[in-house]
C-alpha cells in the first residue's frame, strides 16, 4: 500500500558551467552570467562550437576527490562524485547510516569520453583495455560515482532516457519512497561532454554557433553543456528545501528526434503532474521549460504550454542559455535551479531572447522579488520521452495515494535470439523499413510485437525496457566513423540509434503508446529493475498492461575487447519481451 507522505528535498549538489556549488550557481543566475563559451577541455576539431563546460580540468577534479593524476576515470564520474558528495553533505551524511538508500542516476554517455580517447589504443593495448569502461555501459559510471562519493551499501540504478534521464530518476526515487521501498534516495544525473555526442548532435544540424536563444524568432539550435546535479529525497523530513508534489512521464510516440506539432507528449506529462499535485494551472507561478533553442522543440513546447495554461501563461524561461543543454543531467540541473528560484524569490532569465514570433511563448527576461510557491520543470528526451515535475515550497498531499494493490501476472513472453528469426519481422514491418534498422532493433520489435499479439493487446499502457549496452553495434560504428573520418561526414542514423532508449521509444511510436516509457541500464541488473518497475505500475494502478523488454547484443569487435580483458562474451543477439497485466 502506498504511503500518504510528502517527498521532501533535503540536499542539493551541482557542478555546472555556471558554478560548482549551489552558492556560485545562484550568484550566476542572479547576475545573469552565462557559462556558454568556446571549448576549453574537450579535444575536438569542432572548436568553433560554443558549449557549457564545467570550468575544472579532470586533474583539478581528481585532486578534489583525492585521486592520483594518473587515475583513468571519466569526466562524467568525476563531476557526478563531486555533486553527489555535496548533496549528501547538505542533507547530513549521518542520515545515511543504517538506512535503506538508493542512488538513481541518469546518464547516456557514461564513460564514453575515456572510451573514445583510447579507442585506437585499446585495439593494441590489453593493459589499457582492462582499465577503462567498455561498451558504453552507463551503469558502470553510476557505480563509480557512488563509490567515489562514499555512498556505500546503496542500491544503484541507472536510467537512460536521453535528455529526460535525470528527471525520470527523480520520479523513480519518489515512487520508491512512496511505496516504502527505501528510506532515502539520491537522484539526478551526470553527463560529461564527449566527441561522441557533440558530433552526434552536430550530424542532426541542431547546434548553434552562437549562444542559444530559446523561444526566439531567430533561434538556430542548442549549445551542448555538461553537468552533474543531485537531489536528496526523504519522506516527511524536517527543514525541507522544497517538495516533490507531482510528476509524470509520457511518450509523444511521434518521432525519434522531433516533437509533435501540438506537443501532445509534453501536454500529457504536464497535465498528469498537475493532477497528482492537486494544483490548477493558475496556481503555477513559474515553468522551467525544456527550451532547447531548436526550431521544433520550442514551437512544440510552446503549443503544449498554451494548451495547459490557455491565455494566462505563468512566467516561463529556459535556463539552457545559462548552462547549455546538459542532456541527461538537465532535469536535475533545472530542478535545482527552480528550487533556488523558489528559495530566493526570483525568476531566472531566458538569456539572449530578443524577438517574438507567432506560436511561440514570450519567455521571462528575469525578475527579482517574485514570490514563487509552485513550479513545473520540464525535460524531454529523444523518442518523445517527456517528463514533468511539480516542485512546491510547502508539502501537498499527493492525489494518487491509497490506490488499490493489484497483483501482476505475465500473460505472454517471447524471445528472439538468432538472425534466422528476424525474417519473421516482415509480418509486422515492410522490408524497406526494416532495412534501416540494426539487428537489435529488429529483434526488439519482433519479440515485442509477438508478445503483444499473444497477449491480445495492441497498445500497452506502459513500456519498460532493460538494456546493459543499448544498440552496441551502432555505437561502435559511430565511434569508428569519428576515428576514421576525423569527425567529418558522419552518419546521423548511427547516432540516433545509439541512445539506449531508442528501442523503447521506437516500439512506442509503432504502437502509438503514449503512456509511461522508461529504459534501465544497470548491467546485469537492468532487467531486475525493469521488472520491478513494471510490477509497481500494476500494483499501484498506474497501468493495467505493461510491455517489458530486455534487449542486448555483443558484436565481434566488442567480444574481442572483452576476451582480451579476461571476460568471455561471444557475439550474441538477445531480445525478450513480456506482457504484464493485472491478475
Amino acid at each position: 500500500m502506498r504511503q500518504d507522505t510528502a517527498i521532501s528535498i533535503t540536499g542539493l549538489g551541482i557542478v555546472s558551467s555556471i558554478g560548482n556549488d549551489t552558492a556560485s550557481v545562484l550568484d550566476s543566475l542572479k547576475r545573469r552570467v552565462s557559462g556558454i563559451a568556446p571549448i576549453k577541455y574537450l579535444q575536438t576539431r569542432h572548436s568553433d562550437l560554443l558549449v557549457g563546460e564545467v570550468q575544472l580540468s579532470d586533474d583539478q577534479m581528481k585532486a578534489a576527490l583525492g585521486l592520483a593524476e594518473d587515475t583513468l576515470i571519466s569526466r562524467t564520474s568525476l563531476m557526478g562524485a563531486i555533486a553527489l558528495r555535496a548533496a549528501m553533505q547538505e542533507a547530513g551524511i549521518q542520515k545515511f547510516a543504517n538506512k535503506r538508500v538508493a542512488f538513481i542516476n541518469g546518464t547516456t554517455v557514461g564513460g564514453m569520453d575515456l572510451t573514445e580517447k583510447y579507442f585506437t589504443a585499446i585495439k593494441d593495448d590489453d593493459a589499457l583495455l582492462q582499465r577503462i569502461p567498455q561498451g558504453n555501459e552507463c551503469g558502470n559510471s553510476s557505480i563509480e560515482i557512488a563509490k567515489l562519493a562514499g555512498l556505500e551499501g546503496a542500491e544503484i540504478c541507472t536510467i537512460s532516457t536521453a535528455c529526460s534521464s535525470a528527471l525520470n530518476a527523480i520520479i523513480l526515487g519518489a515512487e520508491m519512497l512512496k511505496n516504502d521501498e527505501v528510506d532515502i534516495v539520491v537522484a539526478g544525473g551526470a553527463e560529461g561532454l564527449s566527441k561522441f555526442h557533440l558530433n552526434g548532435f552536430n550530424t542532426l544540424m541542431i547546434l548553434d554557433k552562437e549562444q542559444c536563444k530559446p523561444f526566439d524568432r531567430d533561434r538556430a539550435g542548442l549549445n551542448l553543456g555538461e553537468a552533474a546535479a543531485y537531489l536528496v529525497l526523504e519522506k516527511d523530513a524536517e527543514n525541507a528545501l522544497a517538495y516533490v508534489s507531482g510528476y509524470a512521464n509520457r511518450c509523444d510516440a511521434f518521432h525519434q528526434t522531433a516533437s509533435s506539432e501540438n506537443g501532445e507528449g509534453a501536454f500529457l506529462a504536464m497535465r498528469d503532474a498537475l493532477a497528482m499535485a492537486g494544483l490548477r494551472p493558475d496556481e503555477i507561478q513559474y515553468v522551467n521549460a525544456h527550451g532547447t533553442g531548436t526550431g521544433n522543440n520550442d514551437m512544440s513546447e510552446s503549443q503544449a504550454l498554451k494548451r495547459i495554461f490557455g491565455e494566462n501563461l505563468p512566467a516561463i524561461s529556459s535556463t539552457k542559455s545559462f548552462t547549455g543543454h546538459t542532456t541527461s543531467a538537465s532535469g536535475s540541473v533545472e530542478s535545482l535551479i527552480s528550487i533556488l528560484a523558489m528559495q530566493n524569490d526570483f525568476l531566472p532569465a531566458n538569456l539572449a531572447w530578443r524577438n517574438t514570433s507567432e506560436g511561440l511563448i514570450c519567455p521571462s527576461l528575469g525578475e527579482d522579488n517574485v514570490k514563487i510557491d509552485n513550479v513545473i520543470c520540464n525535460s524531454f528526451g529523444f523518442g518523445g520521452n517527456d517528463s514533468s515535475l511539480v516542485l512546491t515550497k510547502t508539502p501537498r498531499t499527493s492525489q494518487d495515494n491509497d490506490q488499490p494493490c493489484f497483483d501482476s501476472v505475465i500473460v505472454a513472453e517471447e524471445v528472439v535470439d538468432s538472425l534466422e528469426q528476424l525474417k519473421a519481422l516482415r509480418e509486422y514491418i515492410s522490408p524497406m523499413e526494416s532495412r534501416r534498422m540494426g539487428k537489435l532493433m529488429k529483434a526488439a520489435h519482433l519479440a515485442s510485437f509477438r508478445a503483444l499479439k499473444a497477449a491480445g493487446i495492441e497498445k500497452p499502457d506502459a513500456i519498460v525496457t532493460a538494456t546493459a549496452r543499448g544498440m552496441l553495434e551502432h555505437s561502435l560504428q559511430f565511434l569508428e566513423d569519428i576515428e576514421q573520418n576525423n569527425e567529418e561526414l558522419l552518419k546521423p542514423t548511427l547516432f540516433m540509434q545509439s541512445t539506449h532508449n531508442t528501442l523503447s521509444s521506437a516500439i512506442a511510436i509503432r504502437t502509438k503508446a503514449q503512456g509511461y516509457n522508461i529504459t534501465y541500464s544497470q548491467g546485469n541488473k537492468s532487467f531486475e529493475w525493469a521488472l520491478r518497475d513494471a510490477q509497481r505500475l500494476i500494483s499501484t494502478g498506474k497501468a493495467a498492461s505493461v510491455l517489458v523488454g530486455f534487449f542486448d547484443e555483443s558484436t565481434e569487435l566488442f567480444s574481442d575487447f572483452a576476451a582480451r580483458a579476461g571476460n568471455e562474451i561471444p557475439p550474441f543477439l538477445y531480445a525478450k519481451a513480456l506482457v504484464l497485466t493485472r491478475k
